[in-house]
């Protein structure tokens, strides 16, 4: 009973957030700065919630510092997903055998 008044209670989060804009924004937004403005919020809200995770993924924040860096590294020059992800999870795992011998 309890999971479903969870769900219940989510449901109705997530459909409130999404309806609230549409209630109260019915015709477009004409300026500029405010659209540029919600134009960048996703990105934010996802940094924000991305970037804590990256840097305690490992347990040893020089670890997930290299491989963030590989990671944008890599992106910056558009190579694909799999071989950014593959190329910063070997980065991270060198640089801790790195830090582990040398300790």
């Amino acid at each position: 009973m309890k999971t479903a008044i969870y769900i219940i209670v989510m449901a109705a989060v997530t459909y409130l957030i999404r309806m609230i804009p549409f209630t109260f924004f019915k015709k477009k937004i004409k300026s500029r700065y405010i659209r540029s403005f919600l134009k960048y919020i996703p990105y934010a809200v996802l940094s924000a919630m991305t970037i804590p995770a990256i840097l305690d993924s490992t347990g040893n924040t020089i670890t997930a510092a290299v491989g963030t860096i590989t990671a944008l590294v890599l992106a910056f020059f558009e190579l694909p997903l799999i071989v950014v992800a593959l190329s910063a999870s070997l980065s991270a795992f060198l640089t801790g055998l790195i830090i582990s011998y040398c300790s």
